[in-house]
């Protein structure tokens, strides 16, 4: 059967391109043979990880030059005409001049919002659903991270980071809770062996959106 060819568009802000660049090399393998397309010194970066990584493969690359639109603005643009079927962004969290750019920028149906038990990241978390409302982008639920680690030994969850305010803080935004994640020393073996796709992740197996 032949490979479904996609079109994956890639964009990091600031200081995130090195987040990005791990991320494209850990599902390296994954990604072989599809079409990308990337904006300045992102795009470079990239290719040059992965042409080190996998010297012998042909990657198709895009590079599409910095003007006065900007990068998010570029990759809009190719959304709407059809050009590129999933985009990739990687940011900073919170609601500064990133995520502000990119709601402006970009055709966002929906929005998922990360959390952790933290009493300070509810109060970001809070600021981001009413920047995401003004803008008339939905919520379409929240995720906590970190919420827990469970006892090798008895199996006791352990509130490593406090007491879960998860279930309070989406009654305040009325949308729903995804998913729980807690720390799962499984997935974090599989992050730095590079294998992370191959994880099961039953904590968002029933997640749909």
């Amino acid at each position: 059967m032949e490979k479904l060819i996609r079109r994956i568009g890639l964009v990091a802000h600031d200081a995130m391109k090195k987040d990005l660049i791990e991320w494209v090399l850990w599902n390296s393998e994954l990604l072989m043979g599809h079409k990308f397309y990337c904006t300045g010194t992102t795009g470079t970066l990239i290719q040059e990880a992965l042409k080190e990584k996998h010297p012998d493969v042909e990657w198709d690359f895009t590079i599409l030059k910095s003007g006065p639109l900007g990068g998010d603005q570029q990759m809009g643009s190719r959304i709407v005409d059809g050009e590129i079927d999933y985009l990739f962004v990687d940011m900073p969290p919170g609601t500064g001049d990133v995520p502000l750019t990119v709601f402006q920028s970009l055709p966002v149906d929906g929005i998922v919002i990360v959390t952790s038990p933290q009493d300070l990241v509810q109060m970001i978390v809070k600021k981001a659903a009413n920047m995401a409302e003004q803008m008339n982008i939905p919520v379409l639920g929240i995720i906590e991270n970190y919420s827990y680690v469970k006892c090798p030994d008895c199996g006791k969850e352990i509130k490593v980071f406090g007491e879960s305010h998860v279930e309070e803080a989406a009654r305040e935004m009325n949308v729903p809770v995804l998913g729980r994640m807690p720390i799962d020393m499984k997935l974090a073996e599989a992050v730095e062996n590079e294998k992370f796709y191959e994880a099961e992740n039953p904590y968002l197996a029933d997640v749909k959106l």
